[in-house]
């Protein structure tokens, strides 16, 4: 199958507690590494994929995200308001109807890649992207690739690309959270609060959710001081660029 996602959706709605004291004045998407804000190295990963909507939901010092966000020109960009926090699910499922009825990206709002000999990661999960095999389509970082951040083994994978989940954590990959998604993994969710790990378990069971291994880097940035590493490894690289 041919196709490339026009329509993606972020989430940026989370407090960023762990990130403290950085998110005490700006919400974890707009926290910057290497001189340019988390969202805003996204958005630009998504415009080169070819995306020309993006959907992203608000809370946590939703002002601040709204009057950054009305600085850029492209792609365009539609805000979900979350008055109550509606989890990593039930976010996405509120923002359906701006996501059109193809499958879309979904990517975290605190997401931070490089990509690796393959090329561009999102178009490779759009070349792989199978609609009759698949409601999911997910990176997976190797345990192994992350030197600056500390990854946890969410999954393990089998020979034909299915993840298995990993209830003790001791995993070879850690989940990025960046995925293709079709709409209809929504279908049966009911609205409001819920997290997404309930629709990749079912997906799961169900022989529909299926992952590609990045051979990039890719970034877990959890803590200040997760943060505060990953920012040098920028600066160090634009200097020296």
């Amino acid at each position: 199958m041919s196709f490339t996602p026009d329509h993606a959706f972020i989430l940026a709605a989370g407090k960023g507690t762990r990130l403290r004291p950085y998110t005490d004045s700006v919400p974890k998407p707009l926290v910057t590494v290497g001189g340019r804000t988390l969202l805003d190295r996204t958005l630009d990963r998504l415009e080169e994929a070819g995306v020309t909507h993006v959907t992203i939901n608000l809370h946590y010092m939703a002002p601040v995200l709204e009057a950054h966000l009305a600085k850029r020109k492209s792609p365009v960009i539609t805000l979900s308001y979350e008055p109550e926090l509606l989890d990593t699910g039930g976010g996405v499922k509120k923002a359906l109807p701006a996501l059109g009825d193809k499958p879309f990206y979904v990517i975290a709002g605190d997401a931070l890649w490089t990509d690796g000999p393959s090329g561009n990661a999102l178009l490779r999960l759009a070349a792989h992207w199978d609609d009759s095999r698949m409601d999911i389509l997910t990176l997976m970082q190797p345990l192994t690739g992350m030197v600056l951040t500390q990854g946890l083994g969410d999954y393990d994978l089998r020979e034909d690309g299915k993840p298995v989940r990993s209830l003790d954590k001791t995993g070879a990959y850690m989940w990025t959270n960046i995925r293709i998604n079709h709409p209809r993994l929504y279908t049966s969710a009911t609205d409001g609060n819920f997290s997404f790990l309930a629709l990749m378990d079912k997906a799961e069971s169900e022989g529909r959710f299926h992952a590609l291994v990045h051979d990039g880097d890719w970034h877990h940035i959890s803590t200040a001081a997760d943060l505060e590493r990953v920012d040098a490894h920028f600066a160090l690289e634009r200097k020296t660029a």
